[in-house]
């Protein structure tokens, strides 16, 4: 006897055994029941959520001589020759390969003819949007006022290319994604009666990967049988069969791009590449982690955000805090434009490498978030004392002179701002920009100040408008700012809330980091001589 594919093996044959559909199965029985049936439904949503199986249950059950709550009872002699294929009252039409007017005239001629047997005779149209415009106007008059006992329904995954005048004549009924937790439970319902064994950490993997596609997963899982027949199912041999890479190997590689190391990212996309990743999947999955991410740094319920394990999302945790907004976004950005450009591409594995140096050398692009980007690296570097060489031409000739003793010999007078206070200045959109409302926008317009007379490390923002005074006397909002403050730049100062021209302070001046930017960035290239 010949194999059969688990999704056809296990396609369920009443509304009970369809999953994630719930909202639809209820309305469907109630129907039946009530003897509410329409003449006309539309099945709308993704591949492999159940649309087909649906419209098979659904013309099993109006023509079914003792239905169950509304469900077949698949024992009767109808119910069995429609699963078969057999009964002359369901007539299955592929609209993909039947989308002329003719295919349409002879339904319309058919549909005359009262059923042999059973009550309602079904037309199930696939791909309904595949029709032509000819067809489609053929199909109105008879689908508006269809006789009594003749029931169409319509599937399609792309509801926006059928004609208004259509839509208005069906039932719509959206079949939505199936969610991870309802596919996995599926799954292994259906691993036990297979008497598979299978890890949980697996059979969820495949689940994610089916993409709210039931018929997907079952396939995919159906796959990683096949190839470690016999054997237990583990993440490890599910990650082999589908090309796919662990988490872990995403974390790696970001800690390596954060620390601009372009020759261990490189190192570690070799690794992939030698274990035969497939590449399209590995940017749409580390895109996929980097956004997972961004919710947890962003999102204030992380757990309910994404889906991942309490041991992975510690681990995202723990990596949020390595990284600004900004920047993760940019990141986003590179590899979102790469995964469109990858999919045609005959040299796939460059333009990832073109990609992750993108990353690991923010120097290389003009947007606004790689110049933000630029600026955390050389704070980062500030941070980590990294030596500057810089140039001074003199008459006698070129001599070399490290960032260091230049700033010895130039040591900037008593009453300029504290070091402290440029680097959080230069770094003040990306501070301002995690805290939210009217807050931010009050930061983003503010002028950050401190006192010239004294030079001490006390940050004075000055609100630029009236709204700024909800702020001056509020001690959580000076409290937060100075958390965001200690977490951005690792560096601990006072800061005091004022609105300008509304202040006693006549000594205070504007922090200016035009210094540290001259110094960091406009600076000299050295070139060496053999």
């Amino acid at each position: 006897m010949s194999y059969t594919a688990l999704y056809r093996k296990f396609r369920p044959d009443n509304f009970e055994d369809v999953k994630g559909q719930d909202h639809i199965v209820t309305t469907l029985t109630n129907q039946i029941k009530a003897s509410r049936i329409g003449h006309a439904y539309l099945f709308c949503g993704t591949r492999g959520t159940g649309k087909t199986t649906v419209a098979k249950i659904l013309a099993k059950a109006v023509n079914c001589k003792h239905p169950v709550n509304g469900s077949p009872c698949n024992e009767c002699e109808m119910c069995k020759a429609i699963q078969a294929g057999t009964s002359m009252n369901v007539i299955e039409i592929d609209a993909a390969s039947n989308n002329g007017v003719d295919n349409i005239r002879e339904i319309r001629e058919e549909v005359a003819y009262r059923p042999t047997e059973g009550n309602y005779k079904v037309y199930i149209i696939d791909e309904v949007h595949m029709l032509s415009t000819g067809a489609f106007n053929a199909l109105l008059k008879t689908l508006e006022e269809p006789p009594a006992y003749v029931i169409f329904i319509l599937a399609t995954t792309e509801a926006h290319k059928i004609p208004i005048t259509i839509l208005s004549r069906c039932q719509r009924y959206d079949f939505h994604r199936i969610s991870i937790d309802t596919i996995s439970a599926r799954l292994e319902e259906l691993l036990k009666i297979e008497g598979v064994k299978a890890e949980e950490k697996a059979v969820r993997y495949v689940a994610k990967a089916g993409d709210g596609s039931m018929r997907d997963a079952l396939s995919l899982l159906d796959q990683c049988i096949a190839f470690y027949l016999g054997q237990e199912l583990t993440y490890d041999k599910v990650l082999e069969v589908l090309g796919a890479v662990d988490t872990e190997v995403f974390s790696q590689l970001l800690r390596k791009v954060i620390n601009g190391d372009v020759t261990g990212a490189i190192r570690t996309l070799e690794d992939l590449i030698t274990g035969g990743r497939e590449l399209s999947q590995f940017v749409g999955d580390f895109t996929w982690y980097m956004r997972n991410l961004l919710l947890v740094k962003t999102s204030e319920n992380p757990e309910e955000a994404i889906d991942v394990s309490s041991e992975n999302l510690k681990l995202l945790k723990e990596e949020s805090q390595m990284v600004d907004t900004e920047t993760l976004m940019r990141y986003i950005r590179v590899f979102s434009d790469l995964s469109s450009q990858i999919r045609y591409a005959t040299q796939k594995r460059v333009l990832i490498e073109i990609g992750l140096i993108k990353l690991c050398r923010p120097a290389m692009e003009t947007n606004l978030d790689s110049v933000l980007d630029r600026l955390r690296v050389l704070e980062q570097r500030i941070d980590e004392g990294a030596i500057v060489q810089q140039t001074v031409v003199q008459s006698g000739g070129v001599v070399q002179q490290t960032g260091a003793q230049q700033a010895q010999e130039e040591k900037k007078p008593a009453k300029a701002a504290p070091e402290d206070l440029q680097k959080i200045v230069a770094g003040w959109r990306a501070i301002a920009g995690q805290t939210t409302g009217v807050f931010r926008d009050q930061l983003l317009k503010a002028v950050p100040k401190y006192n010239g007379d004294t030079g001490e490390p006390v940050l004075y923002v000055e609100f630029q408008d009236f709204l700024g005074k909800n702020y001056v006397d509020d001690p959580e909002a000076r409290q937060e700012l100075m958390d965001i403050i200690a977490a951005q730049t690792g560096k601990a100062v006072e800061v005091q809330f004022l609105v300008a021209n509304n202040h006693s302070y006549t000594n205070l001046s504007k922090v200016t980091v035009d210094e540290a930017i001259r110094q960091n960035i406009h600076m000299d290239v050295v070139i060496e001589e053999d």
